[in-house]
């Protein structure tokens, strides 16, 4: 379909994103985002195939901004200093980000491969953090997502309010970055 007159695709994009972050990803509807634009909800349907599409439009946007920010994050570093960067970084994004980077936490749809390359582009920047350990292939993909699983874990329950006990987050995650540095460092040319 083409496009309104007066409305700009990035604009529409980035105001969703805004949505998102403040009210929840789940909140955003079409309606939503149609008064906070102030046009009528049908004008969106030029721009989207309804929620999936806005969905869609945010996931890629979302990883759009988390390349750019994890490889401005990683570049010139290597080994421990390259895996901790990474993972605060993407703390970072999905504490300040948390719409946007809750769109970013779904798979692609199989036959999406322009959803498929932008996540492509942020695996490819964590494994180059993960460059400096001789790692089979396999193994540092496990890697990978074992650096998102202990951040998405840190980011879901510190935005829900799942920390409660007097005690420092941040000591918390270090923490557990050094269990995963140390669960590289052991599996470094060893094959396991």
């Amino acid at each position: 379909m083409a496009p309104r007159a007066g409305l700009e695709y990035d604009a529409i994009v980035k105001a969703a994103a805004t949505l998102a972050d403040e009210h929840g990803l789940h909140m955003v509807t079409m309606a939503m985002l149609a008064a906070h634009l102030g046009v009528r909800t049908p004008t969106l349907y030029h721009y989207f195939t309804g929620l999936a599409g806005l969905q869609r439009a945010l996931a890629l946007w979302g990883l759009q901004e988390m390349t750019e920010q994890l490889g401005q994050a990683v570049m010139g570093k290597a080994g421990d200093d390259a895996v901790v960067a990474l993972a605060h970084t993407l703390r970072d994004f999905g504490r300040t980000r948390p719409g946007l980077y809750e769109a970013t936490a779904r798979a692609p749809e199989p036959g999406d491969a322009e959803w498929q390359e932008a996540g492509r582009r942020v695996v490819e920047i964590a494994l180059r953090a993960l460059g400096a350990y001789t790692l089979s292939q396999e193994d540092a993909l496990h890697a990978v997502r074992m650096v998102r699983s202990l951040v998405h874990g840190c980011v879901t329950l510190e935005t829900a309010g799942g920390f409660g006990l007097p005690l420092d987050v941040d000591e918390t995650f270090k923490r557990l970055l050094d269990l995963l540095l140390h669960d590289l460092h052991t599996r470094q040319g060893s094959g396991k």
